[in-house]
């Protein structure tokens, strides 16, 4: 369930950012009509969705290195946010100096550290599951019974 709920938020992410992007600065900017974003600010949010969606469905058939990245960036997240958030800002907005943060930007930013280390923990449990079934599959038709059916 909850890996559904994360490949459709990763498409919403896709095909229509804007919504989320601006949900993210009403929840984050006491300032939410100030920023001016960048260019690049709607390609990263569709970025951050295709990554959801191909770990989620693909996991470990997918990018290690991906999935890697995307932890590592959870833990730095879940453990030391304001860089990544002051990074973030740069990269994303033109009128950093004039955006007022919300004092539970932070908390947010270790949320969606959390959010990373999920879809890759999901990603991982994809395979084993797949691995277990296949396993199961060849036991059975290995000792002649059939095969258990899925969960």
């Amino acid at each position: 369930m909850l890996r559904r709920l994360l490949i459709g938020f990763g498409l919403l992410e896709i095909v229509k950012p804007e919504p989320v992007i601006a949900a993210c600065e009403r929840i984050g900017l006491r300032n939410p009509g100030e920023p001016q974003p960048r260019p690049l600010a709607l390609a990263g949010a569709r970025l951050e969705g295709l990554v959801f969606v191909w770990l989620l469905v693909r996991g470990r058939q997918g990018s290690t290195l991906v999935s890697g990245l995307l932890g590592l960036a959870g833990l730095t997240l879940v453990l030391v946010p304001r860089p990544i958030i002051d990074l973030s800002q740069h990269l994303v907005y033109a009128n950093t100096d004039d955006l007022e943060l919300q004092p539970w930007v932070e908390p947010a930013a270790r949320l969606l550290g959390v959010l990373y280390l999920t879809v890759t923990l999901l990603s991982r449990s994809t395979n084993e599951e797949s691995a277990i079934e296949e396993g199961e599959s060849e036991i059975a038709e290995s000792s002649g019974r059939p095969p258990l059916p899925a969960r």
